[in-house]
């Protein structure tokens, strides 16, 4: 019995030793080549440089602890062209004519920029829709785009081999497509994640970013669905390249005056764009954060994307986060709240069943779309459309179909 038992033991360590030789979804890291994330590209002061040195911690490491918004970044899109997001976004800066458009706004575009953020933040301070809601931008910043690589401006293309990877669009699902389970709601919808992306690109409400610091440690808060990210800063190895997390396994170091942050063990399962939505990323995704205080209100962020299995290159973004209003993340309670789901599958059921009434009485008609004419964000009337009729949008079930050409990053898609 004691052979048996060390012959079971043996086969145990065997057994661990193969799990742990395991690569993500069967390619071994070494065969995915990752390129060299850029440099930090501060755009708080238009490309200018920065000496700016941050005050220590009590062990001396740059102290990057606060409460930080990307608020200010309101009307700023991701993309060059891509227009305002949001209130108070003056028009992009027109493109040079030639080359790539141009980065920074000249002066007469920041100066225009300048006074449409302080007149929305007035319009905010002295109405009471922006108590919870429609959070706006108190600065303003010289930056046309998030993106600063490429160089043009951007998202690159998804792979032409890239299929159903969209993030399923549940209730923002357009058109007279029918939802059948849990499975065709986002993770945002399901109060789950927004990714890594989506949790810190600036929408609505709920933009506040928590960082605390310790020895050989950094905790990263999102406002929005309560998320905490642990950066380990004591050269500890990766987890076992097997275990895939929505928010991954992050390890940091310090370069001089930047915290450099890299995270690999993904999930497929989150995307890069505007509250997570857009489309998914591979587990392959090796995600490189930089984060510099370089004034004492301002830490520039910066997040290079490189997934070669999903895009044909990576791509990244860089913005100025600022101190959020109040100082404190408000509690974000999701799951306690949410029946949204609940309810538009029982809708939808209820469709099912009214469409059968119809259809036995000799009435063929189309599917009711979830999205109907009605009341939008804040009770507000859905443009463009008569009572009655189908919400305006581009038809079928979002997320469910591949997609080639230029990458969806779910911009315009906050909460419409």
């Amino acid at each position: 019995m004691r052979k048996l038992g060390w012959v079971g033991v043996l086969v145990a360590v065997m057994g661990l030793a193969m799990f742990v030789g395991q690569p993500v979804s069967g390619q071994s890291q070494q065969e995915i080549k990752y390129s060299t994330p850029p440099p930090l590209v501060i755009t708080a002061f238009g490309g200018k440089p920065v000496d700016y040195k941050a005050p220590r911690t009590p062990w001396g490491d740059p102290d990057l602890q606060g409460v930080w918004s990307s608020d200010d970044m309101d009307g700023v899109g991701i993309a060059a062209g891509g227009g305002g997001r949001g209130r108070g976004g003056a028009p992009a800066a027109a493109a040079a004519p030639a080359g790539p458009p141009p980065l920074y706004m000249d002066e007469k575009a920041f100066e225009a920029r300048k006074q449409a953020v302080a007149a929305a933040a007035k319009r905010g301070d002295t109405t009471a829709e922006s108590s919870f809601r429609f959070d706006f931008g108190r600065r303003a910043f010289p930056q046309t785009r998030l993106l600063v690589d490429p160089p043009d401006g951007r998202v690159p293309n998804v792979r032409p081999d890239v299929v159903n990877r969209g993030m399923p669009r549940g209730t923002y699902t357009t058109g007279n497509a029918e939802l059948n389970d849990w499975r065709d709601f986002s993770l945002y919808e399901r109060c789950i994640t927004r990714g890594i992306g989506g949790s810190v690109l600036r929408v609505i409400y709920g933009n506040g970013n928590r960082i605390v610091q310790a020895p050989g440690i950094v905790a990263f808060s999102y406002e929005m669905l309560s998320d905490t990210r642990i950066f380990h800063v004591d050269n500890r190895p990766h987890v076992n390249q097997k275990i895939g997390m929505y928010l991954g396994d992050s390890r940091a170091r310090w370069e001089g005056e930047e915290l450099v942050v890299e995270t690999t063990n993904l999930t497929d399962q989150t995307a890069f764009g505007v509250n997570g939505n857009g489309t998914r990323h591979s587990k392959a995704m090796k995600i490189t954060e930089r984060f510099r205080r370089v004034a004492d209100d301002i830490v520039q962020y910066q997040a290079t994307w490189d997934d070669p299995l999903t895009y044909t290159a990576p791509f990244t973004v860089s913005f100025p986060l600022t101190p959020l209003d109040g100082g404190y993340l408000l509690p974000y309670d999701c799951h306690e709240g949410n029946a949204a789901i609940e309810m538009t599958l029982k809708a939808e059921r209820d469709e099912d069943r009214l469409l059968a009434q119809d259809l036995a009485k000799g009435i063929k008609r189309e599917r009711r779309g979830v999205q109907e004419c009605g009341a939008g964000v804040g009770s507000q009337p859905v443009a463009g459309c008569t009572p009655g009729a189908a919400a305006a949008g581009r038809g079928g079930r979002g997320g469910r179909g591949g997609r080639g050409g230029a990458a969806d990053t779910g911009e315009g898609t906050e909460e419409k």
